[in-house]
């Protein structure tokens, strides 16, 4: 890139022009596509690998946008639980899937927020003129991975002495009753966001409206034959707040988050292509929108829940545009108590939030999750003739993150 060119794209950055307006230094969505998603230990995946689930969606890439694999600069991919951050198996994906070795790879772990941070790095690289084209991508095998091993096995007695950093150690579960009880969101109002996730989401499989996101995998069964999945599994039709109301509490004797309205256990992977909008279209690439912006905000760690209700309004502010311009939300539903707290917070009409589900519905795969949620809002705009999109999901140890898009 010429000095002149930097200049002029460092100075559209500094004017913060219309979210609609093109440019040629946009960072640009090219394909965003995922796996089914399957409940681990139990469904379609339960017994693949993770780096198989990668390289399908990387192959898929390839396949549905025709690009020269040689082109794709870096590949970074979130993933949580695996041994060594799973940088070598990722690696090990990429190249099966048709990668040249000469495409950089590296994995990215902030938590839930992995895949979406995967994707933010590809963008921050493109517009500071690093790369040109890059992949950002997520994949977690819970099966494989998710369990007491996945947590430090010893920790420094001198810092957990100090109680907010003792606060990251807290189970999930209980920075959910935490979120509950500090913001009063009553065991109805979970119970009801829950069902509404699986009423969404089986709607949203019986009239196809995942087919454009999904990829489906032939996975090898234990006895040698082989299967195709191509659907989410963990979506349960006919779950209504009634029933929801009759689970125990799974983390307090006398809490309200139970395993009906929290996220589920889950196996996939996703990936997206993004490329700097001047080569995508040199290219003849297939555009979807714009990655607008990101951004990653800290909150107290025994409320880590209620990160998208301030991850938000910062992704707003950079991009800016408010909470009435958007057309769809994707918030991670990690657990009912935060995904209420963050859309009343915020005062974000229920209607606008997780149109084909949630996480409670479709499973979060750790690692998957922010790319998997480009995946599903990008066709949904396109289907609904909206543009404006927000992705955001609150992460373990304290912090939320969000990223704005825009559907061409």
């Amino acid at each position: 890139m010429s000095a002149n060119a930097r200049v002029q794209q460092l100075a559209s950055h500094i004017a913060q022009p219309s979210v609609h307006t093109k440019s040629p230094h946009d960072v640009v969505i090219v394909s965003a596509l995922r796996t089914p998603i399957t409940r681990a230990r139990k469904g379609g995946f339960k017994d693949t690998h993770p780096e198989e689930l990668l390289a399908a969606v990387l192959k898929a890439t390839i396949d549905q946008t025709k690009i020269d694999p040689k082109l794709v600069q870096d590949i970074q991919v979130g993933n949580v639980l695996p041994p060594g951050g799973g940088a070598t198996v990722a690696r090990m994906a990429a190249l099966y899937a048709g990668f040249p070795d000469t495409t950089a790879l590296a994995t990215v772990n902030r938590q839930c927020s992995s895949g979406l941070q995967a994707c933010a790095s590809i963008a921050h690289a493109i517009q500071v003129g690093m790369i040109d084209i890059g992949i950002g991508a997520g994949v977690e095998s819970m099966t494989l991975s998710y369990g007491p091993g996945a947590m430090p096995s010893s920790t420094s007695d001198k810092v957990t002495a100090f109680e907010p950093a003792a606060d990251c150690l807290l189970p999930m579960g209980i920075t959910s009753e935490n979120v509950a009880k500090q913001f009063k969101i009553p065991r109805t109002k979970q119970d009801a966001l829950a069902a509404a996730s699986h009423v969404k989401a089986a709607k949203a499989q019986r009239e196809g409206l995942f087919d454009a996101e999904i990829v489906p995998v032939t996975i090898t069964l234990e006895d040698g034959t082989t299967k195709v999945i191509s659907k989410d599994d963990g979506i349960r039709e006919g779950t209504t707040p009634e029933g929801l109301a009759k689970l125990k509490p799974a983390f307090s004797a006398d809490g309200c988050t139970t395993a009906g309205n929290a996220s589920q256990v889950s196996d996939g992977a996703a990936a997206v292509l993004l490329a700097r909008r001047s080569v995508a279209e040199k290219l003849r690439l297939p555009i979807l929108g714009k990655f607008v912006n990101f951004a990653a905000v800290g909150v107290p760690p025994k409320i880590m829940g209620v990160g998208p209700a301030f991850a938000i309004p910062e992704a707003l502010r950079k991009a800016g545009i408010s909470i009435n311009d958007v057309d769809i939300f994707e918030i991670n539903e990690a657990f009912a108590s935060q995904a209420v707290m963050s859309i009343e917070h915020l005062g974000i009409p229920f209607e606008k939030v997780n149109p084909k589900g949630g996480a409670i519905a479709l499973g979060h795969p750790l690692g998957c999750t922010g790319a998997r949620q480009i995946a599903t809002i990008m066709p949904e705009l396109k289907r609904t003739g909206k543009k404006i999109g927000v992705l955001s999901m609150c992460i373990g140890s304290g912090m939320g993150a969000a990223a704005v898009v825009v559907r061409e």
